[in-house]
């Protein structure tokens, strides 16, 4: 019979592969987009008072999902990819709900959103890198 802390490790290590596949697949084609793309993404930050170089923000928005569901998965600076994909989905669900749009257009980036605040509450587990390399949990 397994531990509740080998379980716990292996869900969370679950988790991570399964969000972090998520957000690789969802933020390639958005990283794909180039600058008309980017642009179009990175206007969405003029929901928080952020109107000058959309088109950084876009490709930002998009590295982070791509580059942070990779680490993610590696559990690789965990805790703060968490709380960078946190803020990334803050702006998703703002963008939608202050478009008026109904809430299962944004459920999705709204469960996000509860996943990485508990990934960084939680960090990665024992299966990780940063474990490997710390030696606790980052």
């Amino acid at each position: 019979m397994r531990s509740r802390d080998t379980l716990v490790n292996v869900g969370l290590l679950v988790l991570r592969i399964g969000i972090g596949l998520i957000f690789i697949i969802h933020g390639v084609p958005k990283l794909m987009g180039g600058v008309e793309g980017w642009t179009q993404l990175g206007s969405t930050m003029s929901i928080v008072g952020i109107s000058f170089a959309p088109a950084f923000w876009g490709f930002m928005a998009a590295a982070t999902e791509v580059v942070g569901g990779l680490f993610i998965i590696l559990g690789l600076l965990h805790r703060p990819v968490a709380v960078m994909l946190v803020f990334t989905m803050i702006v998703a669900v703002l963008m939608h709900v202050t478009a008026g749009d109904p809430f299962t257009v944004y459920s999705n980036a709204l469960k996000a959103l509860v996943v990485f605040v508990a990934l960084a509450i939680t960090g990665p587990g024992v299966y990780s890198v940063d474990y490997r390399f710390l030696r606790r949990i980052a």
